[in-house]
């Protein structure tokens, strides 16, 4: 677990971290967002005990950052962004100075292995060298490093950048599995990924916590979704067209959008909550014999929320 407490850091008369106040419980993966310069690097180093704040303090796994500070980084396993792995070496070679460097020695260090190489899949590579991999691999590989000492806290950096999609798939469901039995604080740019991987947000900006949230309600503050239906008009009326999705279980109202061309009738339906109404919709136009040309879903996501969140905290 870690919790913060009024957490602010001065570099002379600039105010990084302003009384910044969270918990991120176990089994927990939490997303840290925030502009450059918002305040996520100062926070990260306050917690990892690389500096001191200049007010508050913070609990990790039980340890205060003051009184405590070698509990608090034994506690902690930490993936930066850019993984200082050294491609010479073999997997286990890698992993096992790594273990060496987290005190661990004999059996201790053999158990630690065995289950750092299972719990991150890298059975089929630990005899080659970290050079040979893909960038997949040894984002693996970094987080093995990671778990090598079994911390109960991750701190993870931008770790699906420069994956394809498919290799960032995988490393979200791994962060997601490891996360269960772990506290893990997920620092990124990419709002997609933060959406599907983590289950609560943090955003910064210029230093303060502006929110505090799931991706879902977060979302929820830009309002309901918007539901646009693009049809072939034949001889329907756009009366006729509403009447059809007036119906549809959930939807509030159904309006009129001016069409681009004569042949088309766009109608936009919005739902009384924020229901995806995409297959309701789909069988009501079906059912009615309508010819459906487009269904698009509108409204703001994560991303737009984060950019209207940092831009009025810097307004």
């Amino acid at each position: 677990m870690i919790e913060a407490r009024d957490l602010t850091k001065h570099y002379g008369t600039v105010a990084a971290l302003q009384n910044a106040t969270f918990r991120v419980n176990r089994g927990e993966v939490v997303g840290f967002l925030g502009p450059n310069g918002a305040g996520k690097t100062t926070t990260m180093k306050i917690l990892t005990c690389f500096i001191a704040p200049s007010g508050g303090t913070a609990r990790v796994a039980g340890a205060d950052i003051f009184e405590d500070p070698i509990a608090v980084r034994r506690a902690i396993g930490y993936l930066p962004e850019n993984t200082p792995l050294y491609t010479e070496m073999l997997v286990l070679e890698y992993l096992e100075f790594a273990g060496k460097m987290r005190g661990l020695r004999g059996s201790e260090l053999q158990a630690g292995l065995r289950k750092v190489v299972e719990e991150t899949s890298l059975g089929d590579v630990v005899g080659k060298s970290i050079g040979e991999l893909s960038k997949g691999f040894r984002q693996r590989v970094g987080l093995a490093q990671a778990l090598i000492h079994e911390p109960p806290v991750l701190i993870l950096d931008e770790p699906m950048s420069g994956l394809d999609p498919n290799q960032a798939a995988e490393i979200r469901e791994l962060i997601r599995e490891i996360g269960r039995e772990r506290t893990v604080i997920l620092s990124t740019h990419n709002l997609a990924e933060v959406q599907v991987t983590c289950s609560r947000v943090l955003i910064i900006s210029e230093g303060r916590l502006v929110a505090d949230d799931t991706p879902d309600d977060l979302a929820a503050r830009a309002g309901k979704p918007r539901f646009v239906v693009t049809l072939r008009k034949d001889d329907h009326s756009a009366a006729d067209v509403r009447a059809v999705f007036s119906s549809v279980g959930n939807a509030q109202t159904v309006t009129e959008v001016a069409a681009s061309s004569a042949g088309e009738l766009i109608v936009e339906v919005v739902p009384k909550g924020n229901d995806d109404l995409r297959a309701d919709i789909f069988r009501a136009a079906v059912s009615a014999d309508l010819v459906l040309l487009g269904l698009e879903q509108r409204g703001e996501n994560l991303e737009d929320i984060f950019r209207q969140l940092t831009t009025k905290a810097g307004a």
